[in-house]
């Protein structure tokens, strides 16, 4: 193509995904289109199951048959694409879908005359919406308007995760990619082992960094200001109202959908940054996060759904872009597929590691000292990776390791 004149201006940056991001909101639209059909099916059982079908199931297929998107939008864009309140407002809409998602479940929970299937499928189902909405909580949490901060805390409320708003962006974002982060899982540990570490250990990290902030001026942590009570509180009110509405019975269901909720987000943690670890400088600090510390995937169609989520490398480089300007980067780890299929892989722990351990030792080159790795699974790492010919160059304890 032949160089653009002075006095012929290059046309701006299209979004080419644009008319698509509205399907990020088809996630909260799941608890009725599982209630149409159950409806007209005469109540049938497997119409609540057609949520996690269709994210599990049909997203990563789709997203196998249509690839990858790496179109980076250019700097010269950025501010354009930032203020743009067309995106902001996909976010906000999600909310109120999720809500009313949630006051269906109820409705179904204590009316549907449900069997054992049907409400494990309607608990899976919520657990899906409000699972995600975390992910939409955690896009409006890193923005300083006030008012996405709020709304960020009301979209954690469904799964009694408030802690969340705290903990990923003042530790989380602090010390992610090194053993100290119970946030970032470790090479060799699998999610079983790691959702107890993470949801304890995140939950304490909240709570410790929310009260330091009070103790360091002298006041009490024991204040509506503290965003870890104020966020739990929004949970308490919201489950009171229900279960006043609803009548007790609806409780177990609120309970159950949280707890398989929050455990959606710590399964996309444990991929998210698997095995990886920022290396100490000469001073013994960590080096700074950059695009090699988390896990990458350019896969469209859930790109859409997750508001890029995926494109994890750029959020922690820089936490207050909006997802429409993050960018691929070419040096990022790449996960072999999306995160749909991957969190299904994350579920069945030898599949996991057969596809992901490898890829760890070799983004390393062999190196598991640069790694971090799991102490109790080095000595196996070691021997499976030698006898594969990889050879690992680990003598010490891995994870942290001064970078050479």
């Amino acid at each position: 193509m032949a160089t653009e004149t002075a006095q012929t201006p290059a046309p701006s940056w299209q979004d080419t995904r644009k008319p698509f991001w509205p399907l990020a909101l088809g996630v909260p639209l799941l608890p009725f289109l599982g209630f149409l059909v159950w409806q007209g099916t005469g109540g049938s059982w497997w119409a609540w199951w057609l949520a996690p079908v269709i994210v599990f199931g049909v997203i990563p297929a789709v997203d196998l048959l249509i690839g990858d998107n790496r179109d980076n939008p250019p700097d010269e864009e950025f501010s354009r694409l930032q203020g743009e309140g067309y995106y902001r407002w996909l976010t906000y809409l999600y909310l109120p879908l999720q809500y009313l998602g949630l006051l269906v479940g109820c409705w179904v929970w204590v009316n549907g005359d449900l069997s054992l299937a049907g409400a494990a499928g309607l608990i899976a189902t919520l657990a899906v919406v409000n699972g995600i909405a975390i992910n939409t909580a955690h896009e409006l949490g890193h923005k300083r308007e006030n008012v996405e901060r709020w709304l960020s805390k009301i979209a954690l409320a469904p799964t009694g995760y408030g802690h969340f708003y705290v903990e990923h962006n003042r530790g989380h974002h602090t010390r992610v990619a090194t053993p100290e982060d119970p946030a970032s899982s470790r090479l060799g540990e699998s999610f079983w082992a790691f959702w107890p570490r993470t949801v304890i250990g995140s939950l304490r990290s909240a709570w410790r960094l929310e009260t330091s902030r009070f103790r360091i001026r002298g006041r009490s942590p024991w204040t509506p200001r503290n965003d870890v009570l104020n966020a739990w509180a929004m949970t308490v009110l919201l489950f009171a109202a229900l279960a006043v509405f609803f009548g007790p019975g609806v409780l177990p269901f609120l309970l159950l959908q949280g707890i398989f909720g929050f455990s959606l987000l710590e399964v996309v943690n444990y991929l998210e940054h698997y095995g990886l670890c920022r290396q100490r400088n000469a001073a013994g600090r960590y080096e700074k996060v950059d695009p090699r510390h988390s896990w990458n995937s350019d896969r469209t169609v859930t790109n859409v759904f997750l508001f890029q989520l995926q494109r994890h490398s750029d959020h922690h480089a820089n936490p207050l872009r909006r997802y429409q300007t993050l960018r691929s980067f070419d040096f990022s780890p790449q996960l072999p597929a999306g995160y749909a299929s991957m969190i299904v892989l994350a579920l069945v722990t030898p599949l996991w590691r057969r596809v992901m351990d490898p890829r760890v030792v070799a983004h390393y080159e062999g190196d598991l000292a640069l790694a971090n790795v799991s102490p109790r699974a080095l000595p196996g790492l070691r021997r499976r990776f030698a006898a594969t010919g990889q050879s690992p160059t680990a003598q010490g304890t891995a994870g942290g390791a001064t970078a050479t």
